[in-house]
């Protein structure tokens, strides 16, 4: 076999915008079947897309032997279960992030995975596989901006939609489990660890109950990252990384474009360079980089247990939010 053959569960607009044309181009997989709560629907995507199957239920894509595994884009609060379900069919499971609405279900999902060793599972933080993240974790690591004291990140977008699952409060919605969560990583996946303590402000929207704008400062051992998320501010998103004798800028550090060059500056005392990446699709290099860990047998990218890790912080997050006092991680 030399590429992975991938079923989508549900027509989330992540999927059919971004993944599945990504996925499309992609060295070792392909998208052979689309399903959806109904036929219509599936089918139209699939008709779009020229994907050669759709399936009107979940269910009906998973028991498709043809299928090796699936893409998990449902709404936040269907992440576990249907992942599940899909090792129990037998597939491996790429599920978009957050894995799950807090760390015990993730674990739940760890505990399920290690019941079929054969089968690898993946968070879709698709961020970390882009070659600027590389790059800048590369920097970090070489000692290239000294030691590594504080990251500062924000990411912003306005979104009101009363029918949107991200401002649901039972699908897992507001801005912390959006794109908060992109914040936590980086900083987590920067500095090699864990937060010992967090602070937080969360502010909640009247109508929706969602978080729609949280700011937060993460205690490391070895410094701090701070950050901010919103999803009723002006649309935006910059990361800089300091450290004790340099500085790294990320110009558009999560939604990089697909279609034109990306861009960090690296800045010391001698100067600053500018470093400019080629055109790449972080989805397709993230499908790749899954479907040869599937084809050669080899660990995923980032162990599931990190998506567990993740749900921690967010949950410290939000209890300091409520307390509005530190809160201890884990």
């Amino acid at each position: 076999m030399s590429k992975i053959r991938f079923g989508i569960l549900s027509t989330a607009n992540i999927g059919t915008a971004k993944v599945i044309p990504a996925m499309q181009q992609g060295e070792f997989t392909e998208v052979t079947a689309i399903s959806s709560r109904g036929l219509e629907k599936a089918q139209a995507a699939a008709d779009k897309l020229n994907i050669p199957k759709a399936y009107g239920s979940y269910e009906e894509l998973l028991a498709d032997p043809e299928i090796d595994a699936i893409y998990n884009p449902l709404p936040n609060n269907m992440h576990v279960e249907w992942s599940i379900k899909a090792l129990e069919a037998g597939k491996h499971v790429l599920c978009e992030k957050p894995i799950g609405l807090s760390s015990t279900e993730a674990q739940k999902l760890v505990d399920a995975a290690q019941q079929y060793p054969n089968l690898k599972v993946l968070e879709a933080f698709m961020y970390r596989h882009h070659p600027q993240w590389q790059k800048t974790k590369e920097l970090v690591t070489s000692g290239a901006i000294g030691t590594l004291t504080t990251i500062q990140s924000y990411f912003a977008f306005f979104n009101r939609k009363e029918n949107d699952i991200r401002n649901s409060v039972e699908a897992g919605g507001g801005s912390l489990m959006d794109i908060g969560c992109y914040c936590i990583s980086l900083s987590r996946f920067l500095f090699g660890e864990e937060p010992q303590r967090v602070n937080a402000r969360v502010e909640r929207d009247p109508d929706f109950g969602t978080d729609k704008l949280t700011s937060g400062i993460l205690e490391f051992s070895a410094g701090t990252s701070t950050f901010t998320c919103s999803t009723q501010t002006f649309l935006s998103q910059r990361v800089t990384v300091f450290g004790s004798d340099g500085r790294i800028e990320i110009e558009i550090p999560f939604n990089a474009p697909p279609d034109r060059p990306t861009r960090l500056w690296h800045t010391t005392s001698a100067g600053t360079e500018e470093i400019t990446f080629d055109i790449c699709d972080q989805y397709t290099i993230q499908g790749d980089l899954f479907a040869q860990a599937i084809l050669e047998d080899t660990e995923v990218p980032t162990p599931l247990i990190d998506a567990v890790q993740n749900m921690q912080v967010i949950e410290a997050v939000f209890a300091s939010g409520k307390s509005e006092n530190w809160e201890a991680v884990g």
